[in-house]
């Protein structure tokens, strides 16, 4: 059942039955309310006004950055309406270079284990072990990284932060 916007009262049909006002009409402006004789008026409810979205917001952008590493990170340097804010950019320049350095780190690891997998029990231990610290480390930098710059704190890391400033012009 349908509701007049002017009184608020049922309506069955286009026009309602109490202050004469259309409904469901595209364009149609609702008639002027009258006072009508020995009822108060219904208090009007009102809706709240929601500001249109465009994209979404900086924090939210600079934390997908790190989502899924240097493909999130170009994909925000590529698109128009982030690769123009600097803040977004550094994001996405700093995970694009954590990515390299977690590939680094994982060839350092890589060779280290091959080195490492000769000795009888203990390389298998080291070797695990090693790349149990390399995983659960990087999944934890990974989470922080996200968290903090959803949060909207700037967190720049020791060797790869000043690079991506410089990059992004910050």
């Amino acid at each position: 059942m349908a509701f007049c916007a002017n009184c608020g009262s049922s309506v069955d049909g286009r026009f309602c039955q109490k202050c004469g006002a259309p409904v469901g009409v595209p364009g149609a402006a609702p008639a002027a309310p009258g006072p009508t004789p020995g009822v108060s008026p219904v208090p009007q409810p009102h809706a709240p006004v929601v500001a249109p979205s465009v994209g979404m917001t900086d924090n939210m952008a600079g934390a997908l950055c790190y989502l899924f590493g240097f493909i999130t990170g170009i994909l925000f340097l590529v698109l128009a309406p982030y690769n123009q804010d600097r803040n977004i950019r550094f994001h996405a320049f700093q995970s694009i270079f954590l990515s390299i350095a977690w590939v680094a780190l994982e060839i350092v690891a890589a060779i280290f284990s091959a080195i490492l997998i000769h000795i009888p029990i203990l390389g298998a231990l080291m070797t695990g072990l090693l790349y149990l610290v390399i995983g659960l480390g990087a999944f934890i930098m990974w989470l922080y990284m996200m968290f903090k710059t959803y949060n909207g704190e700037k967190i720049v890391l020791p060797v790869i932060g000043p690079m991506a400033e410089k990059q992004a012009g910050v």
